[in-house]
């Protein structure tokens, strides 16, 4: 594995069949801009995302399948809830496919410590954060039997997992958004 990496515009520039990626945190970034406007009563705006959209509409326009799959406690945190909601307005709108997996429907299934991107099927991408959900390094590696454990857990949730059009988040009423 290496930490020197190039940039994830690159790898994804690179991708020719696919982009899959786990998602198994239920916080990341706590100090982002988006999600502190969004904490502070802001809409999400699409306009705000709009290099996000075009890589996701470049890359799916060449043929690429990006599929996102996330694993989330419920009831959901409002990190969460501001992802389900950027979800409906950025991600899928752009040409993502998303699905939602509640943990405890996961229990008997063995994957990776840390969220990952897998490029057609070969190259792995780890993603590390510290406990508190800020940016930590990543690691890639074209270790072909690694790629096939994480493409083969990435399956296994991805066949579990429901549909963002249908996903309904559980959260209490304390992350009611007013």
């Amino acid at each position: 594995m290496s930490s020197n990496l190039p940039a994830f515009k690159e790898l994804i520039g690179q991708a020719k069949h696919s982009a899959v990626h786990l998602e198994m945190r239920d916080m990341y970034t706590p100090q982002g801009a988006l999600f502190v406007d969004w904490q502070a009563g802001k809409p999400i705006e699409y306009d705000r995302h709009l290099d996000w959209v075009e890589l996701v509409q470049e890359t799916v326009g060449r043929g690429v399948d990006w599929r996102r799959l996330r694993i989330v406690s419920e009831p959901v945190t409002d990190f969460i809830r501001y992802e389900w909601e950027t979800t409906t307005i950025v991600n899928v709108p752009a040409g993502e496919k998303v699905r939602w997996l509640p943990r405890r429907q996961v229990s008997d299934l063995l994957l990776p410590g840390n969220d990952f991107w897998v490029f057609d099927g070969r190259l792995v991408r780890f993603t590390h954060f510290a406990g508190d959900g800020s940016w930590g390094p990543h690691e890639l590696t074209e270790d072909p039997a690694l790629a096939k454990r994480c493409t083969e857990a990435f399956d296994a949730v991805w066949e579990r997992g429901i549909d963002h059009a249908e996903y309904e988040p559980v959260w209490t009423p304390a992350a009611e958004k007013g």
